[in-house]
């Protein structure tokens, strides 16, 4: 059965929102891991997470929808910092920190919840349009 592109439109933005939600989760996490470091010498740290978004077509509705295309972990160095105290620290008196920016996660966070938002505002406007035209019919 074939949808209207108001319909279409509600699913997109929702498809959009699951999406964004699913970044604003992993975001959460790195910024909750973020001084997670292991407790015994060579030990690695809490790797900060990444995800990708890839776009699925819905045969059903024969329209393209957001997805969450592969969780993955950031490969990029672990910072040490030299704290010859801590249980995790190796020979040299240095210890491997999460690799997670708090800055990076920050504005992850700020552009996923504009993207949240923009789709929230696509559902609304979407509605709008849906209640417009049934009263225009009655």
């Amino acid at each position: 059965m074939p949808q209207s592109d108001l319909v279409k439109s509600l699913y997109i933005a929702a498809s959009g929102m699951r999406a964004q939600s699913d970044r604003l989760r992993i975001v959460s996490q790195n910024i909750a891991n973020a001084e997670s470091v292991g407790t015994h010498p060579g030990e690695d740290p809490y790797r900060r997470k990444v995800l990708s978004f890839k776009n699925v077509m819905d045969r059903e509705m024969e329209t393209q929808l957001v997805k969450v295309g592969k969780h993955g972990y950031d490969t990029s160095p672990f910072p040490k910092r030299y704290d010859p105290s801590h249980p995790a620290a190796d020979k040299d008196g240095y210890v491997e920190y999460p690799n997670v920016n708090s800055m990076v996660e920050m504005m992850d966070m700020r552009e996923a919840r504009r993207g949240y938002e923009a789709n929230l505002n696509v559902i609304e406007a979407s509605k709008a349009m849906i209640s417009q035209t049934i009263n225009m019919l009655r």
